[in-house]
């Protein structure tokens, strides 16, 4: 398993032309459904609003819009066709819970140079022997129009994420009587892969780079975190470190994957459910599935607007139904299974990407006896300035213990910046430690 020999995964010349035609740019069927509930795709939100101000909430371009459906527990069965096992098994779980349905609107969009970009992966990208990692890629989505399930995978791990982020946001943890619990951090994200110009090789096998620092409850302020996120973590897994205040030092952190308990969601989910998957995908079988039509998470501006408390969004077994906006698209569905031999918290999980950006936007996490026990959503917008489509919020719901954790709150502080100019030099454990003291 620690080969990285490469498996033919390029398509032709032939098929990337298809890209910008009859597909979109980024490998998307390009032309409606039969039905006319999903419409074609003519070029998404490219760029901001006139009403937008930079470094501000962005405005809702459908805050217009009309809810067309609301599916609830007693019509379950009228729109099931639609509906995720995840997103049925809340409307079962929880009787008061509802889901908003909007006219379907096919906002996301990217740079002209990604789509280049993404182009030029078609038909030179390759996928290391099981899945491990991908050579010959750079910047964005490798896979434009993929062939296995590890394929589709790697296009959400890899798509492009615009270059330099800063922001403050929240987090809610949910007991299962229903009390709260909020912590606040800092992040900074480089993303080495989408560096303009750059090679695999000026990358060093880097992804991208993180750090963030703990604001808020008082007993963990100050609490840093360093991440460099590796592009084939079964050559070459993530390094960590952290700093604790209490100990007054840096130390790397070598378990920081798989299903190791994400602290910070008090157990909830676990590290490789960060991002909705990061990672190595080395434990599972990715199979693909196909295209389906469902109802997904999808420009989700009222979840984004500023100057919501966390209490207006953060319910007490879900948030708030009336802030999150569905609606109908086609996406790629694929599934996992545990190799045989391997181990993992999760013995099957169900990924379901949407099909103009790659993003995975829900998961349902199966144990050894095949209940789903956990189901994740992550509530997307297109930010317009880039553009790129990417969560204002994703929360893990879990189904056995009737709680959840919420990440992304950060109505009440500011969005994500990409106004920065902090440097890759900055994301080391020397710089780290200089920081901490």
């Amino acid at each position: 398993m620690l080969v990285s020999t490469t498996a033919l995964a390029a398509v032709s010349p032939q098929q990337a032309a298809r890209l910008g035609k009859d597909l979109t740019p980024m490998g998307a069927q390009r032309a409606g459904n039969a039905a006319g509930t999903i419409p074609p795709w003519t070029g998404g939100i490219s760029e901001p609003l006139r009403q937008y101000t930079k470094g501000d909430f962005h405005p809702d371009p459908y805050g217009k819009d009309r809810i067309k459906h609301v599916v609830t527990s007693k019509n379950v069965k009228k729109f099931k066709k639609f509906l995720t096992s995840g997103q049925i098994a809340m409307l079962q779980k929880y009787p008061s819970y509802s889901m908003n349905i909007y006219k379907t609107r096919r906002s996301a969009a990217y740079p002209q140079f990604v789509y280049d970009a993404v182009k030029a992966n078609a038909t030179s990208a390759q996928l290391l022997k099981y899945g491990t990692g991908v050579s010959d890629t750079i910047m964005a989505s490798p896979f434009p129009i993929p062939q296995s399930g590890a394929e589709v995978l790697w296009n959400h791990t890899l798509r492009y994420r615009a270059l330099r982020w800063e922001f403050t946001s929240s987090t809610v943890n949910t007991t299962s009587y229903g009390d709260k619990s909020i912590s606040s951090r800092e992040y900074k994200y480089y993303f080495a892969y989408s560096e303009p110009g750059i090679t695999l090789d000026d990358i060093d096998n880097k992804i991208f780079y993180l750090k963030r620092k703990t604001l808020s409850p008082a007993k963990l302020s100050g609490q840093m975190t360093l991440v460099h996120e590796t592009l084939d973590q079964v050559r070459s897994p993530r390094k960590a470190w952290i700093y604790m205040p209490g100990q007054r030092r840096v130390r790397r952190t070598p378990n920081l994957s798989y299903d190791t308990a994400d602290i910070d969601s008090n157990g909830i989910r676990t590290i490789d459910q960060v991002d909705m998957f990061n990672g190595a995908p080395n434990l599972y079988n990715w199979k693909l599935v196909g295209k389906m039509e469902k109802f997904i998470p999808y420009n989700a501006y009222k979840l984004h607007e500023g100057g919501l408390s966390i209490n207006s969004i953060a319910g007490k077994r879900y948030i708030n139904p009336n802030l999150a906006r569905y609606e109908l698209h086609r996406v790629w569905v694929v599934e996992a299974n545990l190799r045989t031999g391997m181990k993992h918290l999760y013995h099957k999980r169900r990924y379901y990407f949407d099909e103009d950006s790659w993003q995975i936007v829900s998961v349902e996490e199966y144990n050894e006896r095949g209940e789903l026990v956990q189901y994740t959503q992550a509530h997307t917008i297109n930010y317009y300035e880039i553009p790129m489509t990417f969560p204002t919020l994703e929360v893990t719901y879990d189904l056995e213990e009737g709680r959840y954790f919420a990440e992304g709150l950060d109505n009440m502080k500011s969005p994500i910046s990409t106004d920065v100019s902090f440097k890759r030099r900055e994301f080391t454990a020397s710089s780290l430690r200089r920081e901490a003291r």
